[in-house]
């Protein structure tokens, strides 16, 4: 990984090196092969922040397991599954795309990246598991979830995750169940499809290049960069910037003047997990198990414990842990991120958000304090039997969540994506967390959509996006539509050797 090629003027920049640049960057350039397109990546290595393996759980979110996603119960008391559809689908998206980078010989070998897992979803409690019974129903009522397993049956439990039983009292507990879940490393999938990127003719990526300022110009914007090896500063000239910088989006965002960006704030949220690599006690466990979230925590902080593949590695890891941090990246963060952030646009957002969140700000302060022992008790609400001679702490991902004004209100947090592009669509930027990584390829055809339409109208193009993902233009969570969805689901899976 050289890193050294470089486009000097180009038609798309990329800022970052994550999912989000990664995937618009091989979107663009198979939509329109004679793009000039040049990423930009502040580290030394790709994918080190928020795509990280480590830095995030690598659950390819598709609604299976997830309760924070069907919080809310109607008027005759079933639960809502809307936003679970929702998701399924995007989450269709990445894997169709995935499937035909697979195919096309983008990304030589999908084990790199992806590998089939379980996902589950685990209560206990008489009220959580009516929860559970009420969620699953309505779930499977629906073509995505129509496998979705439920029990109450230990003995069933017990088959499909053993460590949720080993020591476990007889309070009332439940499960539920889907195998074709996945198990993502974002941070490998970055790199294979920057590094692919960085093969093609017209396109490059640079590591350790800062990107200090952005400037509008009658073409586009001038793109001001530092070259952190050598000092050299120098400009490259492009029609369209891209920021999805993770953390460091937002001071960016803020650097361009754009009118769309007046009024956003950043609220940083930290992360830590912990993680077995004990070999007897990782064989024992292939799932990703989701619970429900605590109080005051925010939807990012469900606990669940987890399989994890990394580099064919696997671990387990339970968490997260939230804390309280005032940096926007791991790598070249400062403390003073958060209040360097703050103009008279959204210094009352920020101020609303503490006042307004005061149980979220307790929330966080209490995790970043809190013992191993406190962990460990949280840990064994999962797998009582656990024992913290077993268990490292480590960091996880920085989140910064986008703080806007939303109906004439201040303060609003969003714990989930969010797309800036200005009005002559020269420039977007990307803010927010999770589920963004699972989604990523909607929300980058989401931008496509916004500022690259001309490229769509083509028959040429239209015929090269749906190549990409077929269903592009169509409504999978339509019930006509589940035998299409089916098939090309198994398509995508025999490519990425799912199944």
């Amino acid at each position: 990984m050289s890193g050294s090629k470089h486009i000097d003027d180009s038609d798309v920049v990329l800022i970052g090196s994550g999912v989000m640049s990664a995937t618009l960057g091989a979107v663009l350039k198979n939509l329109q092969p004679d793009l000039r397109i040049q990423l930009y990546e502040v580290t030394e290595e790709l994918a080190q922040e928020s795509s990280n393996g480590w830095h995030n759980a690598g659950t390819g979110h598709a609604g299976l397991c997830e309760l924070s996603y069907t919080p809310d119960r109607g008027a005759d008391g079933e639960v809502n599954v809307s936003k679970a559809i929702e998701i399924f689908e995007q989450f269709e998206q990445s894997k169709y795309f995935w499937s035909y980078a697979v195919r096309n010989g983008m990304i030589d070998d999908p084990k790199k990246f992806v590998n089939p897992l379980p996902h589950i979803a685990f209560v206990y409690g008489q009220e959580q598991v009516d929860f559970l019974k009420s969620r699953h129903a309505g779930m499977r009522a629906h073509h995505f979830f129509s496998s979705m397993e439920y029990t109450d049956d230990r003995e069933t439990i017990r088959d499909w995750a053993p460590l949720l039983l080993a020591g476990r009292d007889d309070t009332p507990i439940a499960a539920t169940k889907m195998d074709r879940g996945t198990d993502v490393n974002f941070g490998a999938l970055s790199e294979l499809l920057v590094e692919w990127l960085g093969q093609q003719d017209g396109c490059g990526y640079a590591l350790r290049h800062r990107v200090t300022d952005l400037t509008r110009t009658r073409e586009g914007w001038a793109v001001e960069v530092k070259d952190n090896k050598s000092g050299r500063k120098f400009t490259n000239h492009t029609k369209f910037v891209f920021i999805g910088a993770g953390g460091g989006s937002l001071p960016l965002l803020q650097k361009s003047g754009i009118a769309e960006s007046k009024g956003f704030g950043g609220f940083p949220i930290g992360g830590q997990w912990l993680v077995c690599h004990k070999p007897e006690l990782v064989k024992q466990h292939e799932a990703k198990v989701y619970g429900m979230s605590p109080g005051a925590a925010p939807t990012m902080a469900v606990p669940h414990i987890d399989t994890r593949i990394i580099d064919g590695k696997k671990s387990l890891l339970f968490g997260p842990y939230a804390a309280w941090t005032t940096k926007f990246l791991h790598e070249g963060g400062s403390f003073w991120d958060l209040p360097g952030s703050i103009r008279m646009d959204n210094i009352g957002s920020l101020i609303k958000v503490g006042l307004h969140n005061l149980p979220l700000v307790t929330y966080l302060m209490q995790q970043g304090t809190q013992s191993m022992t406190t962990r460990m008790k949280e840990l064994q609400n999962f797998f009582p039997d656990a024992k913290a001679e077993d268990w490292e702490l480590i960091d996880a991902g920085i989140r910064v969540q986008a703080i806007k004004k939303e109906d004439g209100d201040a303060g609003i947090v969003h714990f989930g994506t969010e797309v800036i592009s200005d009005q002559d669509k020269t420039l977007s930027a990307l803010l927010g967390a999770s589920p963004g990584a699972s989604v990523s390829v909607n929300i980058i055809l989401e931008i496509v959509q916004d500022c690259f339409s001309h490229l769509l109208k083509t028959e040429a193009g239209h015929q090269r996006m749906k190549s990409m993902i077929p269903t592009y233009d169509e409504n999978l969570t339509d019930p006509s539509m589940a035998t299409r969805q089916a098939t090309l689901s198994e398509e995508a899976e025999k490519s990425l050797q799912l199944i």
